[in-house]
């Protein structure tokens, strides 16, 4: 009787697209290692990954207006 190997899932790795084992075996899921899990986070930590935006509003910039009564 042999046993059969659990399903292994492989995913793209997030930072540069190699195979990556997603499973709890892998500390640096779902990165393929550590080098590439540095790398994302550094772009995390340099602000490299930013969303758009609307610029704010007037008001927002009053720091008073939540208290203010005039309106």
């Amino acid at each position: 009787m042999t046993a059969t190997q659990p399903f292994r899932r492989i995913v793209a790795c997030p930072r540069c697209g190699g195979e990556s084992v997603y499973a709890a075996d892998n500390p640096f899921r779902p990165f393929c290692s550590e080098r590439c899990k540095n790398n994302d986070f550094g772009a995390w930590a340099s602000e490299r990954y930013r969303l758009a935006a609307k610029p704010p509003a007037p008001e927002d910039d009053d720091p008073d207006a939540p208290f203010r009564t005039d309106r």
